[in-house]
């Protein structure tokens, strides 16, 4: 049964992806946006990190001994990854991670006021440019779900086991 599940999720990630028409991040990509910020190693010295907050929801199972992780795909390259964003005016960042969590998802909950973990990536900005981004993550337990939200239908979510998402979003990246 679980092995359909996300059978049934990988089957939809190839027909979202054979619809979409945005560019898809490829090996060679990651390869040129690699090159691109070796060509200026500045920005990684330099304190131009830029920060956005994560979201690591998740939600009791059965008779509350196991977990499950929320994973969404993103919009433009359809990998696996936590709900996340930049920064909001006049929010706190355990409150932004669940406005995205919300926005990206529709799930809902008590956000922990204190990091659980970071972690860096490489941002492609408008322009082409590319930015060394810390994503800040903030445990969210759910307490609801709801069907329609702002993302609804720009995304694929699943609820997968924590070694899942783990080796989920790994791979993406």
């Amino acid at each position: 049964m679980r092995v359909d599940l996300v059978e049934k999720f990988r089957q939809a990630l190839i027909v979202m992806k054979s619809k979409k028409t945005a560019r898809r991040c490829s090996p060679s990509r990651s390869q040129d946006l690699l090159k691109q910020l070796a060509r200026k190693p500045d920005k990684l010295f330099t304190g131009a990190f830029r920060v956005q907050y994560g979201a690591l929801c998740f939600r009791l199972k059965g008779k509350g001994t196991e977990i499950e992780i929320l994973v969404i795909t993103s919009r433009e390259t359809s990998r696996w990854m936590l709900p996340k964003g930049w920064p909001m005016k006049g929010k706190k960042p355990h409150q932004a991670a669940a406005t995205e969590a919300w926005e990206e998802a529709g799930v809902s909950g008590r956000p922990n006021k204190t990091p659980v973990g970071r972690y860096v990536y490489l941002k492609e900005l408008d322009g082409g440019d590319v930015a060394p981004v810390m994503v800040e993550i903030y445990q969210v337990k759910v307490t609801k779900v709801q069907t329609d939200f702002k993302e609804k239908g720009q995304r694929i979510l699943a609820w997968v086991s924590p070694d899942e998402a783990h080796g989920e979003c790994a791979r993406s990246n």
